[in-house]
């Protein structure tokens, strides 16, 4: 199983039946794939659709996209809408779960998602209204880039909110940013409590329950 296929299982284990989620940019997207069967979720994008799934081999519209630009397809029962109603249900917080990618989690819990160092960027897009409108935010991203540490002491790039985020999901572990500290609450199967400190900028709490991610194949 490749790290991406990982992280994007071990999220969808925590959407819950009628959960209405919205999935970033990028690895995000891949976490529809891997609903538990017999779990209902609704997927938002923030260019205005509820009940989106991925596109339909043969049958991809190209003039119905996720907020990405990538091809989706719509539901039996979706609702399009435009812009403003879409960060209207973010803003008010309507949104049970968003997945977001990242390029940064520091100790407090603090995302840094959009600005890469060197690239023309116009913008954070909707993330910093789903960080803070979302009633919980889970990172979904690799542990480590190019051999340098994601998490850290403190984010050096942008923060997307000020807000501490509820989970991190990486190809290594399960962290839980908490009051405390961050909690390390699962290793990825394979990976042991040294690789994972070995691989993180800050101090990891290890949490007494700690085991291994309950993912299969």
């Amino acid at each position: 199983m490749d790290e991406k296929t990982l992280i994007a299982k071990r999220v969808a284990l925590e959407l819950m039946d009628g959960d209405l989620v919205n999935l970033g940019i990028g690895l995000p997207t891949l976490v529809a794939r891997y609903v538990p069967a017999g779990r209902h979720v609704f997927f938002q994008s923030e260019n205005g659709i509820v009940g989106m799934s991925g596109p339909i081999t043969g049958a991809e519209n190209h003039d119905l996209t996720d907020a990405g630009g990538s091809p989706i397809s719509a539901l039996p029962g979706a609702a399009s809408f435009d812009s403003a109603f879409s960060f209207g249900l973010i803003r008010g917080g309507h949104l049970d779960v968003t997945v977001l990618g990242g390029l940064q989690i520091d100790r407090e819990g603090r995302l840094a998602n959009w600005m890469v160092p060197g690239k023309m960027v116009p913008g954070m897009g909707g993330a910093m209204d789903l960080v803070t409108g979302a009633r919980r935010v889970i990172v979904a991203m690799q542990h480590s880039a190019k051999g340098e540490a994601k998490i850290v002491e403190r984010c050096a790039l942008p923060l997307t909110s000020v807000r501490r985020v509820d989970l991190v999901v990486t190809d290594l572990a399960v962290i839980e940013p908490t009051d405390a500290g961050l909690v390390l609450k699962e290793t990825a199967p394979g990976v042991t409590v040294e690789q994972v400190i070995a691989n993180t900028g800050c101090e990891l709490i290890i949490a007494p329950g700690l085991r291994s991610m309950p993912i299969e194949g």
